[in-house]
């Protein structure tokens, strides 16, 4: 065998496709029954395959290690993987915040281009067959044990993925395998996770879903950041793109000592002013029922009650009797809805997984180790995450693209 590739998900499979380019002998190993298990959930299931956004925006929106990158992005960036998807008949849509999709919307469009495309390449793939170590001879790899039996080989792709969405096949082997071989791993914390929410009014909202809605963190007085788009209620708190892409800041200051404040304008497009005349405007129109009657036009039918609740005006209260500072008691709470977040889901509940093999070990050009002759890495098991709208899988499918071509080269030296 020339090159072994550990892991079936996004970042293996090109990897073993590009090799494969070579016209070696490109073996993919994979433990679950199937390939790509982790890609046919990503984007709710629709594949959020890449950002269009420039080079320098993409790299911007990297959370950890983004210079590591630029070798990769050089080689393989946004443009050739939305290139590489039409070339293999997935068209493209670019959506709001230049999140690129399959046009048909189903992520498993994307998922039977690569694996025709490993196919087409004549990738061995073994499914249902577990990598257990990396084989070393000295400083250098001899080839991997599996459950099965010993493969051996000089060049061994280790991208087996994080430790976030465990059903999925990431399981954390590829953090194991690497430290047995003396590669340091960056302490594992969830990336991109939903928040519990101590305050019981936000349980009550459950399924509930808000749009073009600013949610911003804050600590110790200090703004951590804040985010404009879309939110969900849930059943321990808030998830959405704008909560996950918050939550890692949120992790970062919420310690025992330091506790976090999330901050929910409701009508960010208003201005207090701009929000009290249009109170005014609706009471008036309303000015013949109660209060709780007078706010269907102003908020989802479910939040009424809990805005009801927390104004501290009586729901029976003629709307035209409001005084003007319970007026702007209410114009107050909607621009500043304030949750304070209990903790932060499970690693397992996690998009991605923060922390992984120290990039420092690792040559950004090539993805291979200093530390190991032969053994290259790519994707998630790497400590590199992003925030949401296809960064994550562009860095997958670039240190991919990265690993499986040099490790297809140094067979020919």
């Amino acid at each position: 065998m020339d090159v072994i590739v550990i892991g079936g998900g996004a970042s293996g499979m090109m990897a073993a496709g590009k090799a494969a380019e070579y016209g070696l002998n490109v073996v993919l190993l994979e433990k679950k029954p199937d390939l790509g298990r982790k890609l046919l959930i990503t984007g709710k299931g629709r594949c959020n395959i890449t950002n269009a956004a420039e080079r320098d925006i993409l790299l911007q929106e990297i959370n950890s290690n983004p210079k590591f990158l630029y070798a990769s992005f050089n080689l393989f960036d946004n443009q050739d993987m939305i290139s590489f998807m039409e070339s293999r008949g997935v068209k493209t849509a670019v959506e709001r915040g230049e999140r690129v999709f399959p046009q048909s919307g189903r992520s498993k469009d994307v998922l039977e281009a690569f694996i025709n495309y490993i196919k087409e390449k004549k990738v061995t793939v073994r499914t249902a067959e577990k990598a257990q170590k990396v084989l070393i001879e000295g400083s250098s790899v001899k080839g991997v044990k599996t459950d099965k039996e010993n493969l051996f080989s000089k060049r061994v792709i280790l991208a087996a993925g994080g430790s976030s969405y465990p059903v999925t096949g990431s399981t954390g082997d590829g953090y194991k395998m690497a430290k047995e071989v003396g590669h340091t791993i960056i302490s594992l914390r969830p990336g991109l996770v939903p928040l519990e929410i101590i305050e019981k009014w936000a349980v009550e909202l459950q399924g509930l879903s808000l749009k073009n809605v600013n949610l911003e963190a804050i600590a110790g007085g200090k703004s951590l950041g804040s985010q404009f788009g879309e939110m969900l209620f849930t059943h321990f708190g808030i998830s959405g793109p704008i909560v996950l892409t918050l939550s890692n800041a949120v992790a970062d200051n919420l310690t025992k000592k330091s506790k976090v404040t999330l901050v929910l304008d409701l009508k960010p497009a208003l201005t207090l002013e701009q929000l009290d005349l249009r109170l005014q405007r609706d009471f008036e129109k309303y000015s013949r029922k109660n209060y709780k009657n007078s706010l269907k036009e102003l908020l989802p039918q479910k939040m009424i009650p809990v805005i009801i609740k927390l104004s501290g005006i009586p729901e029976d209260k003629p709307v035209n009797q409001l005084s003007r500072e319970e007026r702007a008691g209410l114009a107050g709470l909607l621009k500043r809805l304030e949750m304070r977040v209990k903790r932060v889901r499970p690693l397992e509940e996690a998009i991605v997984t923060r922390g992984g093999v120290k990039v420092q070990e690792v040559n950004p050009k090539t993805l291979e180790s200093k530390l190991i002759s032969g053994l290259y890495f790519s994707g998630e098991v790497l400590d590199i995450d992003a925030n949401t709208g296809g960064y994550n899988l562009q860095c997958a499918f670039s240190t991919g693209y990265a690993a499986g071509k040099a490790a297809a080269e140094s067979c020919r030296k």
